[in-house]
């Protein structure tokens, strides 16, 4: 376990330091982990989220394609017709990130809206770095609203028995989506804080760009509402668990089929598949393997034990605890192994806690849950190798010639996480606190 630790420790230090060779270090770390067994080989395939891999490698070919069709300059010219500055567009932007990743992976988000972001950029010679932060930040806040925004609140819908419905209304009560709102509202207030420097009004042209080819569009919306739909599919269709990456791929290569009978040149396929992001896919992947390699080496099993003895008896100290832990460690290591190790966990707490106190198990587990979504699907906005999202948006910025310092990514990262988990966490508890 220690060994395991101090390499994974060693590792984040190295990628926080020199962000230009994150990749490398992932996936040199992740093979050290394989070769001297603290992943066994065995298991290396199945700690690997190749749903997340084939969502960006599918999702960015066709985004090559919508942005040749100058489709994401047209919505560009649209949004800066309806708002007066740099700073309103930034906001906006992350906004209709946040209302889209309610339904449709973080990730897929990031790449369908930063195109849009990146063209107004370039309309307005501004620096796009804190657009395309602002976007993923926004979109991984609002994973947790709904039971369709993100594996974990799948996760914790499962736990729960929780149906599409109860995220809204449980126990007859205001549920997650309020709390996720609140910390949206609050959270906008600061994004529109961090860019009050940038109220450079926005000329208005009355010109806009004209689309050279509908079919990336339609494809793109396509993908939308199949990634919504396939969300609501119940457990009897056994849908592998690499649909969405499936789909992804599926409408890319129908994308670049139907390029090619257009443009009849090699061209038309290879240019495409060239605008896949192959350092982001080998950074995730590296992530993958480490992050496996903990959980195989029980370091993640003790971090939730460790939780469970910090909060002790008192319900409000172990929910203030769940809370605030989950945030910090989800800033290193992916939420997805942390929350399935911590759900057993705090069901066994709440079951303890319920014999000795007379409470109902499921009145003390609620908040405990809740708590432990928001904070887990928060924390990965404290750091730029902290959540998916977060990686694909740098990974866009870089290709477009752009390095993110980290100072870049704290300085949005940090405050808007506060603004969005503080009022979560206090409306949690008022609501379900026993």
């Amino acid at each position: 376990m220690i060994p395991a630790i101090i390499l994974f420790a060693v590792t984040y230090v190295l990628m926080l330091a020199f962000s230009k060779y994150r990749p490398f270090f992932a996936l040199g770390s992740g093979l050290i982990f394989v070769i001297f067994g603290l992943l066994p080989l065995n298991q290396v395939l199945s700690e690997i989220d190749f749903n997340v891999l084939l969502m960006i490698a599918g999702t960015m070919g066709l985004i090559a394609l919508f942005i040749e069709s100058k489709m994401p300059a047209l919505l560009a010219d649209l949004v800066m017709e309806r708002v007066p500055n740099v700073q309103m567009a930034a906001v906006s932007l992350a906004l209709f990130a946040g209302i889209i990743s309610a339904f449709v992976d973080n990730v897929a988000t990031v790449l369908m809206i930063a195109p849009v972001a990146l063209e107004i950029c370039k309309k307005l010679k501004t620096n796009p770095v804190p657009f395309i932060i602002a976007i993923a930040v926004s979109s991984n806040l609002q994973g947790a609203a709904t039971l369709v925004g993100d594996t974990t609140a799948i996760m914790l819908g499962s736990a729960l028995d929780l149906n599409f419905m109860e995220f809204f209304f449980y126990q007859g009560k205001p549920s997650m989506f309020f709390a996720v709102e609140l910390g949206a509202a609050l959270s906008a207030l600061i994004l529109a804080f961090l860019f009050r420097k940038e109220k450079t009004p926005i000329p208005k042209t009355g010109e806009r760009t004209k689309v050279t080819d509908p079919v990336p569009t339609v494809l793109l919306c396509l993908l939308l509402v199949l990634l919504i739909a396939v969300s609501f599919a119940p457990d009897s269709w056994h849908l592998p668990a690499e649909i969405n990456g499936i789909i992804c791929c599926a409408l890319m290569v129908v994308g670049i089929a139907i390029h090619f009978a257009q443009k009849r040149t090699l061209t038309a396929i290879t240019e495409p598949l060239k605008q896949i992001d192959f350092e982001t896919l080998g950074l995730l992947l590296g992530l993958f393997l480490m992050i496996g390699g903990l959980d195989h080496t029980g370091v993640i099993g003790k971090l939730a034990e460790l939780l469970a003895k910090l909060g002790g008896g008192n319900v409000f100290l172990l929910y203030t605890v769940i809370v605030w832990a989950s945030v910090l460690i989800s800033a290193f290591i992916d939420n997805i192994p942390y929350v399935a190790t911590m759900i057993p966990v705090i069901g066994g707490l709440a079951l303890q806690l319920g014999a000795t106190t007379g409470v109902d198990a499921t009145l003390i587990a609620t908040p405990l849950y809740f708590g432990l979504l928001s904070g887990a699907t928060l924390g990965g906005n404290m750091t730029p190798i902290g959540a998916s999202a977060n990686i694909t948006g740098i990974g866009i910025l870089r290709r477009q010639g752009y390095e993110v310092k980290n100072s870049d990514f704290f300085k949005i990262g940090i405050p808007f996480t506060i603004a969005a988990i503080v009022p979560a966490y206090i409306y949690l508890w008022l609501v379900f606190g026993v």
